[in-house]
């Protein structure tokens, strides 16, 4: 456990397209204060996917991840700023991810990111015995909204792929200490959507940090 007067580095991603009307990044940044005020001596990194978008891996991704880069300025740059992206969530002790739901599952533009930081060898590899995590002893707490309601008592739990999927992604990682916020039913009237960020608020001011 780190203690709360040692600095750490902490990583806030947000995702969402909607931005100042975003739930996930009302959440995500109380959540980030939350960590800053237990450590005040943090150093934050700070990235919004909406606003500065990933490039989808193409097969010349997969080519140049073999040493075949072409000859491209453009492409050099994107293999740059893709090195970036996997260092700085190496680099992170405490991980701040804003996780909406669009059409059951997650943004494409957090699935570029993620597709950025599983890389063979650096964050995973495979044995003989099976896959093995190579990002461990991270913590990471996701903020998730969403329209309805996906919980496992739920009509709607089969279409649920978002918190699930972020979940089994990261513990493949050797990730295993998550702590997810939920603000969920936002779309279906203002009372639920008030007593939803009421109790997610709440949750974020309770939350007991590394």
């Amino acid at each position: 456990m780190t203690n709360p007067s040692t600095p750490v580095k902490l990583l806030h991603i947000d995702s969402s397209i909607l931005g100042e009307h975003s739930v996930s990044r009302t959440l995500s940044a109380d959540i980030t204060r939350a960590v800053q005020q237990q450590h005040p001596e943090s150093a934050v990194t700070y990235r919004d996917l909406a606003q500065h978008p990933l490039a989808h891996l193409s097969g010349a991704h997969l080519s140049a991840s073999s040493g075949n880069i072409p000859d491209d300025a453009a492409f050099k740059a994107d293999i740059e700023t893709g090195a970036a992206v996997l260092e700085e969530f190496l680099a992170a002790d405490i991980i701040i991810l804003g996780a909406p739901m669009y059409n059951f599952t997650i943004p494409t533009q957090l699935k570029a990111w993620v597709d950025r930081i599983c890389v063979a060898g650096k964050t995973f590899r495979y044995t003989a015995n099976g896959a093995e995590g190579l990002a461990g002893g991270k913590k990471i707490f996701i903020a998730i909204s969403r329209g309805g309601f996906y919980g496992k008592d739920t009509p709607l739990i089969d279409f649920e792929h978002q918190e699930s999927y972020l979940r089994i992604l990261f513990n493949f990682l050797g990730i295993t200490d998550l702590t997810f916020i939920r603000a969920e039913g936002l779309s279906t009237g203002e009372e639920a959507r008030n007593a939803a960020l009421t109790h997610a608020k709440l949750e974020i001011e309770t939350l007991i940090l590394p």
